[in-house]
């Protein structure tokens, strides 16, 4: 009976068991379940002879026995898991307090210089290796150097007289010497106006009037020296007086946002000098420490310039005359010799302060410095050796001299 009532509930829980992963388990039981056929033998045969009806009752209670016996085996014991415990939210990790590391202005003058110091240092090393003793033709072939690097025919002449003296009154031969005697001349030349080399805006307030010619970099410039100032904790006002190039005066109001400086402008086309006259007015109202105005870079010819140049002069004289007065002319370092020329164009026109000579990092021939320092006897203040905000530095002449040479 028993056998009968197993067979029928294996069937039934067929498919439930197949399930399970552990079979052994089940073996085992079929086991136990054949030893108990084989001890109550009689019994199930003569149950099988009467074939007795089962009971609901009966059915039920085997029913359920077994399920537990099979539940028992199926289940495994699982161990208890603790409840989970609500994640907290990370805390963010509060700032550390880091010191500031200052930023390598040396260093930057250096890689920026690279290209130039290729182009003069460079070639006068691989030149001194190649002879035993100083001689005429060592000379001329530092002449070709200097001429080619852009510091300027009339200026290298200055330079190889002032060398050939030394040589002959200290009795020097090594050839590993010229190097040594040039940075000296070099550093002499542009030591003539290192008093002059910082931007004169004390007292304040002051003005910065910014001239050059369209391409140059001035409006570029501009952005970086209010940049430069407003890190001085000054206060700031742009003009935008170059009102004759399309798109000048959204290119200045671009930086003004970027730098957070307010922009004082008119219309595209209107007149340079009425520009400066408003941001005078607003200058004073808003007391500010700087205003740099920029100007007209393209005139049609150089009567124009000067006009133009002139009326605004007269504008900052009436309007102003209490301001520190600074006049910058921004020129592209990577023009060489023609960068000379325009320098010599603007001088006409006005009187020219200071120099900003940009994109040095992009030419060999960074000798212009010194051909222009020498030539036309107005100090570098500024010069441009990246594209980032810090990357347009105060000239030192001790500093670049040293970084040409690859020098601390």
């Amino acid at each position: 009976m028993f056998k009968k009532l197993f067979d029928r509930f294996k069937k039934e829980d067929k498919k439930e068991l197949e399930k399970r992963e552990d079979i052994e388990e089940i073996q085992h039981l079929s086991e136990d379940l054949i030893e108990i056929e084989e001890d109550d033998e009689i019994e199930i045969l003569e149950a099988e002879e009467t074939e007795e009806p089962l009971t609901d009752e009966t059915i039920e209670i085997l029913e359920k026995g077994f399920n537990d016996e099979i539940d028992f085996l199926e289940e495994e014991p699982e161990e208890e898991q603790e409840p989970e415990k609500e994640q907290e939210p990370e805390k963010e990790p509060e700032p550390e307090e880091v010191e500031e590391i200052p930023f390598n202005l040396f260093k930057r003058l250096k890689e920026g210089l690279s290209k130039t110091k290729q182009g003069i240092t460079g070639k006068i090393e691989n030149l001194v290796k190649s002879y035993q003793k100083i001689d005429e033709e060592l000379l001329e072939e530092l002449e070709e150097i200097l001429i080619t690097a852009d510091i300027g025919v009339q200026t290298t002449m200055s330079i190889m007289d002032s060398l050939r003296d030394k040589i002959k009154t200290d009795k020097i031969k090594e050839p590993e010497m010229i190097k040594e005697l040039l940075k000296e001349e070099l550093k002499e030349i542009l030591g003539k106006f290192s008093a002059d080399e910082k931007l004169n805006i004390e007292p304040s307030p002051a003005i910065i009037l910014v001239v050059g010619v369209n391409g140059v970099g001035k409006t570029t410039s501009i952005g970086k020296i209010a940049h430069k100032l407003k890190k001085q904790n000054k206060k700031v006002l742009l003009a935008a007086g170059d009102t004759f190039r399309a798109a000048a005066v959204e290119q200045l109001k671009i930086w003004g946002d970027r730098v957070g400086v307010e922009v004082i402008s008119h219309q595209e086309g209107s007149d340079p000098a009425a520009v400066i006259y408003d941001a005078i007015q607003a200058a004073k109202a808003r007391q500010a420490d700087v205003l740099i105005c920029d100007t007209a870079g393209r005139l049609h010819n150089k009567k124009n310039l000067m006009n133009e140049l002139g009326k605004i002069s007269k504008i900052v004289e009436r309007e102003y005359s209490t301001a520190t007065r600074e006049v910058l002319l921004v020129l592209d370092a990577t023009t060489g010799q023609n960068a000379i020329q325009q320098a010599k164009v603007f001088k006409e026109a006005t009187d020219i302060s200071g120099l900003v000579l940009t994109k040095l990092d992009g030419t060999a021939k960074g000798g212009v410095v010194v051909g222009i320092s020498q030539e036309l006897a107005i100090p570098v203040k500024l010069i441009g050796v990246g594209e980032k905000m810090q990357d347009l530095q105060e000239f030192d002449s001790q500093s670049f001299v040293n970084a040409l040479f690859g020098e601390e």
